[in-house]
């Protein structure tokens, strides 16, 4: 009891530092000084900034509309920095005021220019970094986890505001677990999961360009260099932060057995989709039938087959019907190909090409009857 009211004394001591700092600083404003007169710039150079991000954004897509060829990541990096150029252009006059001042004045007197530089810069890097990270939702959260970190470490506040968070924590036994610790592995997983994509990604190109490798087989290899690269960012992440996974070992496996009843369907396409890759009895391109459903594949997933059928249909087939029913798969394995046709009946027009398409085939397949072409 005691300890918990030492924590509680703690957290107010440091709500009401976190408090007087700000309002110390606001009173030393109402002096007129050089706090004053450098605040005053740097709202000077935030509106001069303001003005020339509207001016300059507007030369620059005339630019871009001149232009030709471009790429589409190129297109996607133009735009991002025209939303930065208010930012852009602060950070450049930030510093180039903090560097004229420091040479015609006292080191003192452009600190808080240097310090509105230093942020600017900050948060113009993260705004840019963490547009690889792909989830819109993980991405602001990412975002606003470094920029706050960033703010708080150069206004040299992280630490009281990091021993507040992490005294806002849940304890269960053994198991303990703060805002501090939560809000830490979010930005560091997402972090880890950027990283994960980028290599992911490279290395699923890299395998797709090897033409040894069959196109089933490239599937299961990306699929499982994916879902090694994520887990170990996973589990990395919740490690790095201090989080013990085996304190939850048992709640953990009554959470797995109730999600193994209620997603036998899903594991068992999942298992299925791996079957069906490693036996490449189909892959993507194949002609298959399954039912009612004829058409191509068009990709095979980790739960299902995208199937188009000629009049442009796409229909998802589970993998575990590809495995537990009779499938046709339409591809040659003959040294002469086949040709199938369809052809419609009262069409005139077709005539010559179907005549044509017929006689040069081994066989003609009409209605339930085969027999040979001539």
């Amino acid at each position: 009891m005691e300890q918990h009211q030492e924590t509680g004394m703690n957290m107010i001591q440091t709500l009401e530092g976190l408090w007087m700092s700000p309002m110390n600083f606001a009173v030393s404003l109402t002096v007129p000084g050089w706090r004053l007169y450098q605040m005053l710039i740097i709202l000077g150079l935030i509106a001069l900034a303001y003005c020339l991000h509207h001016v300059s954004g507007k030369v620059l897509q005339n630019w871009v509309r001149g232009r030709e060829g471009w790429k589409t990541w190129q297109l996607r990096m133009i735009v991002q920095v025209c939303k930065r150029l208010g930012l852009i252009w602060f950070s450049a006059f930030a510093w180039g005021t903090w560097a004229v001042m420091q040479n015609v004045t006292w080191p003192s007197r452009s600190y808080l220019i240097g310090l509105a530089g230093t942020l600017a810069i900050s948060w113009l890097l993260i705004s840019f970094a963490t547009r690889f990270v792909r989830n819109k939702f993980l991405r602001r959260l990412v975002s606003w986890g470094l920029w706050i970190y960033a703010t708080l470490y150069y206004l040299n506040v992280s630490d009281a505001v990091a021993g507040f968070l992490d005294g806002l924590s849940i304890e269960l036994g053994d198991f303990r677990v703060s805002v501090l610790t939560l809000i830490s592995a979010v930005v560091l997983i997402g972090v880890l999961f950027t990283v994960a994509r980028l290599v992911s990604t490279t290395t699923a190109t890299t395998i797709r360009r090897n033409e040894k490798i069959s196109p089933s087989m490239q599937v299961l290899a990306v699929k499982g260099v994916q879902i090694f690269l994520y887990g170990i960012a996973f589990f990395v992440g919740i490690n790095s932060v201090g989080i013990d996974l085996s304190g939850l070992a048992i709640l953990t496996g009554a959470i797995g057995v109730g999600l193994g009843f209620g997603l036998q369907k899903v594991i068992s396409n999942l298992v299925s989709g791996v079957i069906i890759l490693l036996d490449k009895s189909i892959k993507p391109g194949d002609v298959i039938s399954l039912g009612e459903t004829f058409g191509w594949i068009q990709t095979l997933g980790a739960r299902y087959a995208s199937v188009v059928t000629r009049d442009g249909k796409e229909y998802l087939i589970p993998n575990e019907d590809l495995i537990t029913n009779q499938v046709v798969n339409w591809r040659s394995t003959r040294p002469q190909p086949w040709t199938v046709c369809w052809i419609t009946p009262n069409d005139p027009s077709a005539t010559s090409w179907v005549l044509a398409t017929v006689r040069s085939t081994t066989y003609c397949v009409s209605g339930s009857k085969t027999r040979p072409a001539g």
